[in-house]
């Protein structure tokens, strides 16, 4: 098993480490525009990143609050928007997306937020209700991909 350690970014190289785990994923794989991967967001969205003992990224997710995530959660500034949920490859299956969940529930906690949404590809659907998220909503498309909004309460 790999060991791994779950952070908020903390400096711009750390941040390079969350974007290029999310064009592995995201743009590579899942063939997400890259001009629509990253986006104004970033800038104010504090970033989670999964590293192994060893130094390499493991995966990154992101959480926006505020404003930010007013315009995603429907105007509640208690809600968190948890978004651009990735793991490398390599990590699927050792528990990594879900510590990466539960340390942006954590810094949602830590901002004084209520809940925390998020935009969960249909076929992750089973893996965010494990840890708690309920469904609400029509099914959409992002990026092409279909995907329901989902809420937890903190």
């Amino acid at each position: 098993m790999t060991a791994f350690q779950v952070r908020v970014v903390r400096d711009a190289a750390e941040l390079e480490l969350c974007f290029a785990v999310r064009k592995d994923v995201f743009v590579v794989e899942q063939q997400v525009p890259e001009d629509i991967e990253y986006d104004a967001y970033d800038a104010g969205a504090v970033h989670v990143l999964a590293v192994a003992d060893d130094g390499a990224a493991l995966g990154t997710g992101r959480l926006l609050h505020g404003p930010a995530a007013a315009e995603k959660v429907g105007g509640d500034l208690a809600v968190g928007s948890l978004g651009r949920l990735a793991v490398t490859r390599s990590a699927r299956g050792l528990g990594v997306g879900a510590a990466l969940v539960r340390g942006i529930e954590d810094v949602a906690r830590e901002r004084g937020l209520t809940a925390v949404d998020l935009h969960a590809q249909t076929h992750a659907l089973k893996f965010y209700e494990r840890l708690g998220y309920a469904a609400y909503g029509p099914e959409f498309l992002d990026a092409g991909i279909p995907h329901l909004a989902m809420r937890r309460a903190l």
